[in-house]
């Protein structure tokens, strides 16, 4: 059997109740136990196969468990009703009062937000740094950090974390490496080079269809069976279940995924190529011209390829508002947040996905009010995509131009 995270997904073999192809769903909330003691037993966390009630587990998010452990390549995994479901719950599980977490400056602003505007509610604090720069990471770390926290891809300005070298500094100081993969699931698996939890928001590329809000946590058996605890558990505390038939449906969409990335990774490597050549501030982990770009390579699956986000910096906002709009209303994709619909969808970070963060922080990141994050879609014919594309934007310079309003 290959080693490869797609064949892993579609290696995977579930009957239904009744011999069906998709495994039957489980439409209850609690479970039938055939004696009390077995009841108890189960509360305890002694009987492996009961299922209790919903809000621990059920039959349908085991499935999608299990696929997307075989994908991660970890022990075990668990889903959530959304990312940041996934996200609080393993920051709170591993973190107590008086610890600390060294995490990536550049992350999801819902993420950003929870680590600095919540956790110190609770007595935990976080450094933001550059994860690009192992560095600034170790100088950042004391004597009570717990935690590392970074993103496979960060979001938006596409940094990659140099797995290999961050794991060693978790490792010299006991620290736990959580990484967040949303940005590339298949592109390569954390786990292998030393992350021990790895994160997505299953709402986006792996779902694939923008109708439905999830997350997962990838983990050791160990870590997934204590967030799943019913005394001390994060996942069974904080209630942030995930629906059956929710899970169902991911699991459907996910056995595509492998087909999705690689049509995401080829159009927007094309897209980031053409733009780049014709001179606009393009980054995309594909790019020679990407600071990591060989660093990515070293860990990625080449058959994959680079992943579907690229960024286009238009310098101002009025400008990206403009060309977002122009594309909107020509039918190339939508201008709206969020990443993997087979449509492309495209927003400014500033004064979106990353508007929880300060402006003299954006500035301080190099984040341009400019900045726009685009999710390439599944286009057929990605070469006609990207002549509409460059003339939606030229009409908007022109128009811009002979109005003589300055970007």
């Amino acid at each position: 059997m290959s080693n490869h995270p797609a064949e892993q997904i579609q290696d995977l073999q579930f009957f239904g109740e009744y011999g069906g192809v998709n495994p039957s769903i489980s439409d209850s909330s609690t479970y039938t136990f055939m004696t009390a003691k077995s009841m108890s037993d189960t509360f305890e966390g002694n009987t492996d196969g009961c299922f209790l009630y919903s809000r621990h587990t059920s039959p349908s998010n085991l499935y999608l468990s299990s696929a997307l452990a075989k994908m991660e390549n970890t022990e075990d995994a668990t889903v959530f009703a959304s990312g940041m479901g996934a996200i609080t719950s393993t920051v709170l599980q591993i973190c107590q009062q008086g610890d600390h977490i060294v995490a990536s400056r550049t992350i999801y602003g819902g993420t950003y937000a929870f680590l600095k505007n919540v956790l110190p509610k609770f007595g935990i604090e976080t450094t933001f740094v550059d994860f690009t720069n192992c560095e600034a990471i170790k100088k950042a770390v004391a004597p009570n950090t717990k935690m590392l926290y970074g993103e496979s891809v960060s979001n938006p300005l596409l940094g990659i974390i140099d797995f290999k070298a961050v794991s060693e500094i978790a490792q010299q100081n006991q620290a736990q490496f959580v990484v967040d993969n949303t940005f590339s699931p298949l592109m390569f698996q954390p786990a292998n080079f030393g992350a021990d939890v790895v994160i997505h928001s299953l709402t986006k590329f792996i779902n694939g269809s923008s109708d439905t809000v999830a997350g997962a946590v990838c983990a050791s058996s160990e870590f997934v069976e204590n967030l799943k605890d019913v005394n001390t558990g994060l996942a069974m505390l904080l209630g942030q279940t995930l629906d059956s038939w929710r899970a169902a449906s991911i699991l459907k969409n996910l056995r595509t995924l492998p087909i999705r990335m690689q049509k995401h990774s080829q159009n927007a490597q094309y897209l980031a190529e053409q733009f780049e050549a014709l001179g606009y501030k393009v980054s995309y982990p594909g790019l020679k011209s990407h600071p990591q770009h060989n660093i990515i390579s070293n860990y990625l699956f080449p058959d994959i390829g680079y992943g579907g986000i690229m960024t286009i910096d238009f310098e101002t906002l009025e400008k990206a508002n403009a060309i977002m709009e122009m594309m909107q209303h020509q039918n190339l994709g939508y201008l709206a947040v969020s990443l993997g619909f087979y449509k492309t969808l495209f927003s400014a970070s500033g004064t979106s996905t990353s508007s929880e963060i300060s402006e003299e922080e954006q500035q301080e990141m190099g984040l341009s009010e400019g900045l726009v994050r685009f999710s390439i879609g599944l286009d057929y014919d990605i070469k006609v995509t990207f002549k509409q594309m460059k003339k939606a934007i030229e009409l908007v310079e022109r128009d811009k131009q002979s109005s003589s309003v300055k970007f």
